[in-house]
C-alpha cells in the first residue's frame, strides 16, 4: 500500500494520499489550507486517479480545499452528516474567536458529498477503510482504518484526524466538542485495539495505539492505559 502526505497551511494539518499502489487509484485525507497543489504534485508523481476525498471531521483546516479537488477531479467528498454543515459555513464550527482567519473568503460544499455512517466502510480505491464515528472533538469526528501490506507485514492502520495525537488529545474548547465525551470515544474506539496499530493522526507525527496507550498523559487512568502515563509531560494540542 502507499500511504503518503504533507503538512498544510498554517495549521500544518496532515493530508494523505492513499492508494493500493503506485498507478492505481486513490483517496485523499483531510486536504487543507493550500494543499491542493501538493496534492496534484503527489498524484502525478505516484500515477495516481484520484476517487474520493475523505474528511475525519469539519474543522476549515482539514477541509478547506476540498471543494477545489473534488470539483477538479468530479470526486465525492466523505463526511460525516453531523459535520457537514461546516463545509459551507467553517465559522460555525470554530467559532467567532478563530473565525478571522477565514476573512471574507466564501466556502461551499462540494458538488457531491456523501455522508458516513457510523459503522459501514466504504470500499474505494480497491482499498476498504472501516468508518466509527469518535465524537468529542467535534460532533462528526470519525476513525478511518484499514490494513496495510509493508515489509513487516500486514498492519492496521488508522487516520485519527483530530482525536487521538502523538502525546496529546484533540482539543474540546470549540462548538460541538466535549472533553469527557472526547475520552470516552478514545477509550472504546481505539484503545480496545492492538498496540501495534498505526495511528496517523490530523497533526504532528505518525504514532501507534501501544505507545500511547504508554505514555499519553491525557489518556491516564482510562481503562487499558498504562499508570505510567500520568506521570509523563503534557504537551500542547494542534489544529483547530
Amino acid at each position: 500500500m502507499l500511504i503518503t502526505g504533507f503538512a498544510a497551511g498554517m495549521f500544518a494539518t496532515n493530508c494523505y494520499v492513499v492508494a493500493d499502489r503506485p498507478g492505481s487509484e486513490a483517496v485523499i485525507i483531510d486536504p487543507g489550507q493550500d494543499s491542493a497543489a501538493s496534492v496534484r504534485a503527489l498524484l502525478a508523481e505516484h500515477s495516481l486517479t484520484p476517487v474520493a476525498v475523505l474528511l475525519t471531521h469539519g474543522h476549515l483546516d482539514h477541509t478547506w480545499d476540498a471543494a477545489v479537488l473534488c470539483d477538479e477531479y468530479s470526486i465525492p467528498a466523505y463526511i460525516h452528516p453531523a459535520d457537514r454543515h461546516m463545509l459551507a459555513d467553517p465559522a460555525s464550527g470554530i467559532g467567532p474567536a478563530l473565525s478571522s482567519v477565514i476573512g471574507g473568503i466564501v466556502f461551499r460544499e462540494p458538488e457531491k458529498v456523501i455522508e458516513f455512517v457510523d459503522g459501514e466502510p466504504v470500499d474505494l480505491a480497491g482499498i476498504g477503510f472501516d468508518v466509527d464515528l469518535a465524537p468529542g472533538h467535534t460532533r462528526g469526528s470519525v476513525l478511518l482504518s484499514t490494513l496495510a501490506d509493508t515489509g513487516d507485514g500486514t498492519l492496521p492502520v488508522c487516520f485519527s484526524g483530530d482525536v487521538l495525537f502523538a502525546g496529546s488529545i484533540g482539543r474540546t474548547d470549540l462548538p460541538g466538542g466535549d472533553h469527557e465525551q472526547l475520552l470516552r470515544s478514545i477509550a472504546t474506539t481505539l484503545l480496545t485495539r492492538s498496540d501495534e496499530t498505526q495511528v496517523l493522526p490530523g497533526h504532528g507525527p505518525q504514532t501507534s495505539v501501544g505507545r500511547e496507550r504508554a505514555v499519553n498523559p491525557f489518556l491516564a487512568g482510562l481503562p487499558g492505559v498504562d499508570d505510567s502515563a500520568e506521570n509523563g509531560p503534557r504537551k500542547g494540542r494542534h489544529g483547530l
